[in-house]
């Protein structure tokens, strides 16, 4: 394994975030457990917001009626289940760290998907994909404490990967959180970050948009690009108001500390977005 091999969170850490209880993200998610910003609309309640979100990702990304998708960060399948139940993808693939994810996923017997509990360094495919898509995972690519040229490198790497597994003309969508263009804090926002980074997604890293941009040239054009603080900032006032709503079964799945975390995670974050010290975008690649 080459150096780049540990730019990102190991799968300790991921595993530390998502690993809590299945049953306790089931509290306040939406029923499919879509762990991802929504993409809201007049009227929407969070169920529609993220079946939204999925089908605008899988039409920027041309993956509907296609042979082969491949989900990075496939979360509890919320991506997958739409795809082959309400896009006629043949066949969909979905990478994890998460075991309580993978085990959800084989609960739901999904038909004409494969889910792996594998880093995306390790993916090997036997074939191309036709359409990759990747929600909330470019995140975990890069560690705390990377240099800008390094976080660069180590995404570079992932789109090499999937230039590599993808036809000329082929797509990603994309959804990351990104740096904010507001960098006037207070000290209690800027002590929230630091807690989020410390307790809540250790060894990870919010990338800056240009680093996206920088690290995906010469291997795709980029084709959309929306950024969306202001769903983010609702979507996880929604989780916090289902959380408080369902607390004390949340204490008794996953205790009082974990319980007390997510509610300072949750509520601090609502403000992060609406102030502008973190911004979410959704981005549509084309290979090159």
């Amino acid at each position: 394994m080459t150096a780049i091999d540990y730019q990102g969170a190991t799968a300790e850490s991921i595993k530390h975030h998502y690993d809590v209880s299945n049953d306790f993200f089931a509290l306040w998610l939406d029923t499919d457990l879509t762990y991802t910003c929504a993409l809201w609309d007049e009227g929407d309640t969070l169920e529609s917001a993220q079946k939204r979100k999925l089908d605008y990702l899988i039409d920027g990304a041309r993956a509907a009626g296609a042979r082969r998708v491949l989900d990075v960060g496939c979360g509890w399948g919320s991506l997958l289940e739409r795809l082959v139940r309400a896009h006629g993808v043949q066949q969909a693939v979905g990478l994890t760290l998460s075991d309580s994810q993978a085990e959800r996923l084989r609960e739901l017997a999904l038909e004409r998907t494969e889910v792996r509990v594998e880093n995306w360094l390790d993916h090997e495919p036997a074939e191309r994909y036709d359409a990759i898509i990747s929600i909330g995972a470019f995140e975990h690519f890069a560690r705390t404490g990377l240099s800008r040229a390094e976080r660069v490198a180590a995404y570079r790497e992932f789109f090499e990967r999937c230039r590599a597994w993808l036809p000329k003309g082929g797509r990603i969508a994309l959804q990351t959180n990104i740096k904010g263009n507001n960098v006037q804090m207070d000290k209690q926002t800027v002590r929230d970050l630091l807690f989020i980074v410390d307790i809540i997604f250790p060894e990870s890293e919010i990338p800056a948009l240009s680093e996206v941009l920088e690290s995906s040239e010469k291997r795709f054009d980029v084709v959309h690009l929306r950024n969306d603080p202001d769903h983010y900032s609702r979507t996880c006032q929604e989780w916090f108001d289902r959380l408080r709503a369902n607390r004390d079964q949340a204490v008794k799945v996953a205790g009082e500390e974990n319980v007390a975390n997510y509610e300072r995670y949750l509520s601090s974050t609502v403000g992060h977005f609406r102030n502008r010290h973190l911004g979410l975008s959704r981005i549509v690649l084309e290979a090159v």
